[in-house]
């Protein structure tokens, strides 16, 4: 089966490539309908990696975050029309005690294995997540982020030694709203406090019990635990004011990517035991997960259409060109492209 991919073959330069798919008794073919971009498909696009990570990726078509429609499916799994969303991790083999999302051999889509900016998606069903019907495209489109959250907090609470009082996340981005949003339905009874460094963004967490900025945060303030959403140098900081701030057997969720190493004060997170989970992606369960809890938390659904900043629908590689472009100056909330190309 001929389909068209649509790779990153040099920084902001997009290629319509023709390649020949395998199709058999186990193919299940989407075509991909709302997409949103990551952060990450955005360090690809402008070139930001380092020469020898770009040598080695692209090219490469990008985007792990979206959603499709089901056109063919001989499994009799799902039905055409179907609106699925597309899990990006691809594993190679099966462990008892590493999940998939772990394992060193798994592929992930736009990280070295072509994303979703193609004509059609061929795949597996194992890959794919029906969506609830009452999940709008444009909040599916962006499960996998939601699912990397859902996965991250019940690693968290696998970890907890003491009962979560309040839990404080660090990061006024995308992520910490998702993680924020998640946790304030998870646990209605805990304060929720989320720390940033932009007022205009705190604004949008009017649903925790109270927002600070991080350079005029009450000296009375303390956490019982603690989720580090803030990624880059800004972990550093992040992290240096978790473990002041945090109660003695805490728990920290690091979320955060940092390019290069940080500083680490071991001294204090000694003295006062606390425990740190560090986790990444997510897998087919932490979807499924998320389906589940958009349906049976609607205000929190609510919320996350809050956080779609801008959509366009995409007809052409200008188009996506010039949505890349617009998303670099988007302030606030998730980019979707509605893929109609």
């Amino acid at each position: 089966m001929l389909n068209k991919i649509y790779r990153l073959t040099a920084p902001k330069q997009i290629e319509a490539i023709e390649f020949d798919e395998e199709v058999d008794e186990n193919t299940v073919i989407v075509r991909p309908s709302y997409l949103s971009i990551c952060h990450a498909d955005q360090r690809y696009y402008t070139g930001s990696r380092s020469a020898s990570v770009l040598r080695k990726k692209l090219p490469m078509a990008l985007i792990h975050e979206g959603i499709g429609e089901i056109v063919y499916d001989k499994t009799g799994i799902f039905e055409l029309g179907d609106r699925v969303a597309i899990v990006p991790v691809t594993p190679a083999e099966a462990s008892e005690s590493i999940p998939e999302n772990y394992l060193s051999t798994s592929k992930f889509r736009s990280s070295g294995f072509d994303g979703l900016m193609q004509e059609y998606i061929v795949t597996t069903s194992d890959r794919l997540v029906k969506v609830l019907d009452d999940v709008p495209s444009n909040v599916a489109a962006y499960t996998e982020m939601i699912s990397v959250a859902i996965h991250a907090i019940n690693k968290l609470i696998k970890c907890m030694y003491t009962v979560p009082e309040s839990i404080g996340i660090w990061g006024d981005g995308n992520l910490g709203y998702i993680t924020a949003n998640i946790v304030k339905s998870k646990f209605p009874d805990t304060k929720v406090y989320v720390f940033g460094k932009n007022i205009e963004k705190l604004q949008f967490f009017s649903f925790v019990d109270e927002t600070y900025t991080i350079d005029n945060i009450p000296n009375e303030v303390n956490i019982s635990h603690a989720i580090e959403a803030v990624g880059g140098v800004g972990s550093q900081h992040a992290l240096q004011q978790i473990i002041q701030l945090i109660k003695p057997m805490g728990t920290v969720a690091l979320m955060g990517v940092s390019e290069n190493p940080i500083e680490f004060n071991t001294r204090l997170s000694l003295e006062k035991g606390l425990t740190f989970s560090a986790s990444s992606r997510s897998s087919t369960s932490n979807f499924k997960e998320t389906m589940q809890f958009l349906s049976d938390y609607p205000e929190a659904r609510k919320r996350f259409e809050n956080l779609v900043g801008i959509e366009k629908t995409i007809r052409n590689i200008s188009d996506i060109n010039e949505f890349f472009e617009m998303d670099l100056m988007n302030t606030w909330g998730k980019s979707v492209m509605k893929w109609e190309i």
